[in-house]
């Protein structure tokens, strides 16, 4: 019941955007009825905040999955691969998470949902970089927070510049753009 409600609560938000959407229609969408929704999440802005949690989590395993084996210098390169094409080719999760954020700015309660969720999502960065760059034996030219926090930041941006701007921003330079970052941030040892 949950992932139906999740499916169709994400394609009617993109569909409709937050504020038009109403829980009747996504309980509807999904084969159920608004209790349904009620009893699985305590509000819109929980059901919107798990759709975004969720696809973020899907992001999280799917990079470490691919980058799990790799030395560092390589495991940076194919993190912004994966990344820029996750944004390009889900640009309804940017759609979402760029509206629960400037809903989130003007909104307690949604803010309530954003902000453990973004931090969250940065500590879970961290976490995974210092893993890689220990692996590795790599240094950081900063601290893995620092260093989560710029890179969400920077992800976040490009994805707000490709929904906006989608020839000019291509996954191409967006994948340039982090693997850019990237290699600023990761203090290569001295070769031998």
């Amino acid at each position: 019941m949950r992932r139906r409600l999740l499916t169709a609560a994400a394609q009617v938000f993109a569909e409709r955007g937050y504020t038009d959407s109403k829980l009747e229609d996504i309980a509807h969408a999904a084969g159920f009825t608004k209790g349904a929704v009620y009893s699985n999440f305590g509000s819109k802005q929980e059901l919107f905040g798990a759709i975004l949690r969720e696809r973020a989590d899907s992001e999280y395993a799917t990079v470490m999955g691919e980058v799990a084996d790799t030395d560092t210098p390589a495991a940076a390169g194919r993190a912004a691969r994966l990344v820029a094409r996750r944004i390009a080719d889900d640009t309804e999760r940017g759609q979402l998470g760029l509206e629960f954020a400037a809903r989130a700015a003007r909104d307690e309660q949604t803010r309530k949902i954003v902000t453990p969720l973004r931090r969250a999502q940065r500590e879970t960065a961290a976490h995974s970089i210092a893993r890689i760059t220990e692996r590795g034996g790599i240094k950081m030219a900063v601290a893995p927070e620092l260093a989560a926090l710029i890179l969400h930041c920077l992800s976040n941006g490009l994805s707000m510049e490709h929904l906006a701007d989608p020839e000019a921003i291509s996954t191409d330079l967006m994948e340039q753009a982090l693997s850019t970052v990237l290699a600023g941030l990761i203090a290569l040892p001295p070769e031998d």
